[in-house]
Parts: C-alpha cells; structure tokens; sequence
C-alpha cells in the first residue's frame, strides 16, 4: 500500500496539486505551460463538462468535435512536470481509495502545446516543430531508473561536442512517442531535437547581472549534430515529459509554434496568429486521426 505521506489526497479525495478525481480527465490530455491558454484551446470546444484550478494548475475538460478531451497547464519547468505527471498517473492507475496500483494500468496520450524560438535559420518564425527526441539539460529525470529508456548515445554525443560540464549533471536524451507523431504530422510540420533547460536565464545562456559557466554554450549546442539531427529548439518541459511518459507508460508529444528563430534574428509578426494555428491543427488532427 502507498503510504499518505507518499501519494498526498485533499479532504474531498482529489489528488493534492492538481485537484483532480478519477474520471475527471479524458485519455487525451493537452499540456500547456500557461494556465490562461486552457481557455485558448478549449474556446474551440463543443461543450465543457469539468473545470478546476489549484495553484497554476488549471484543468477543463469538454468535447470538440464529439470526442472529448483535457486541457491542463503545467506551469513552468521539469519540477511542475514531475508533479503533474506522476500525479495524473496515480488518477489511472492508482486506486486511490485502496492506495494500490491498479492490476491493468491506463495509457494516457499527452500531447504538449508550446512556443518556442528556433535555433537553425531553415526552421522559420510562424512554423511548428514536433519534437521527435527531448533533451533534458536538467537533473530532475535523473530521480528515476532512466538507464533503459535514454539513448545513450546521443547524450554522448552530446556531451563530446559542447564540452559538457558534468558538474552540472549527466543530459538524457529520451524519444516521443512514435504513435502520436504519425497521428499528428503533416507535410509543414518540422521534426525536432528539442532541449529543456531547468530555467530561464543562465541555464538558457542568458546575462543580466550573473555570469554563466559557458557562455558558449548556446553556440554549441546550435553546431550539435548527430547523424544528420540538429537540435531545433530550447524550452523547459519537453524532456521531462518524455522520461515520465515513456516510464510510466504514456504517448507523449510536444508540439511548439515558432515564434522567433535567434538564427536569423526574427520574430513572428503575429505570434498569437502563430499559437492559434497549432491549436486549430492539432485539435483537428486529434478527431481526423483518433485512436
């Protein structure tokens, strides 16, 4: 049995952070990091059947087009992923009343809904990037039992070629999920080698007031190649995602609207015409290719 100070419950049996029961989210959930884009998403939606919030963590669940759907935001960073996954987990295959894992556990699809800035001049502004492999240039996934699941030389590779300081931690490379991708591409969508920085500044190589302890890093990782992969794009959630999903037994894919590309020093003339665009076309693609 999972003790209480382990798997936390609030008073009227909802999972601690997120605030959310069993049934109260459907099989295809959508990740946002901003908890005022759920509205962006689900305005589209035929009806709205469940709403909540807690903290920055925000959930809505309805139907669009008949099938129906959750929309959840994460907030920012690995460590609310960590929290969000493990805790979404535990409402499909936990019982909660018991405390016991579930004899036949529950696949979620997660897709995630982000923006991001490119990092190669031929991935343009107003584009979108699925996220073929996650980079996590964080220590959060190395929590866990990762070995079976990272490709490890890829992370080698990496490593090598920007001259990585394993002080800050050994990167792990993790790949989405290929049945969400085939049920999600199309002929303008890019594929992508994306990184998650565990924050924003100097891990992302920017100077305010602080030095960094590569300031070079960034050019690096814009030279990386392995076997013909660049990496496209740098946020801070894909990776995280990708670990626990693939871990805990979930599809998951990221999806980013490119609203700046730092090679040919751009940014999209209509950024919130960019966001709406991937919204409309991975609702559609969701309902034309359900599962």
């Amino acid at each position: 049995m999972i003790q209480s100070s382990e798997l936390i419950l609030n008073p009227d049996g909802s999972v601690y952070h997120i605030n959310l029961k069993p049934g109260q989210i459907a099989n295809d959930i959508i990740f946002v990091g901003d908890q005022n884009r759920v509205e962006k998403i689900t305005k589209h939606f035929d009806t709205i059947e469940f709403s909540t919030q807690k903290r920055e963590f925000k959930t809505q669940t309805g139907t669009y087009k008949g099938k129906r759907l959750t929309v959840m935001s994460t907030g920012i960073g690995p460590d609310n992923i960590d929290i969000v996954m493990n805790e979404l987990d535990a409402l499909v295959n936990i019982d909660l009343e018991t405390r016991t894992v579930k004899e036949k556990l529950t696949s979620l699809n997660i897709i995630r809904f982000g923006t991001s800035g490119s990092l190669q001049a031929s991935i343009p502004v107003d584009s979108i990037v699925m996220s073929q492999y996650g980079l996590g240039l964080d220590n959060m996934l190395r929590s866990y039992l990762i070995d079976s699941i990272a490709e490890k030389e890829m992370e080698d590779a990496f490593i090598a070629q920007t001259n990585w300081d394993l002080k800050k931690g050994r990167p792990y490379v993790i790949k989405g999920s290929e049945t969400l991708a085939a049920r999600l591409d199309g002929p303008h969508i890019y594929k992508g080698f994306t990184g998650t920085a565990g924050g924003f500044y100097g891990p992302q190589g920017r100077v305010l007031r602080l030095g960094i302890q590569d300031p070079e890093l960034n050019l690096k990782m814009d030279a990386f190649n392995f076997k013909g992969i660049q990496m496209t794009n740098l946020e801070m959630e894909t990776g995280a995602i990708y670990g626990l999903g693939k871990l805990l037994g979930h599809e998951c894919l990221s999806l980013n609207a490119i609203i700046a590309n730092r090679a040919t020093g751009t940014f999209s003339e209509d950024p919130y015409k960019a966001v709406d665009g991937l919204i409309e076309y991975a609702l559609n693609k969701l309902v034309d290719n359900d599962l």
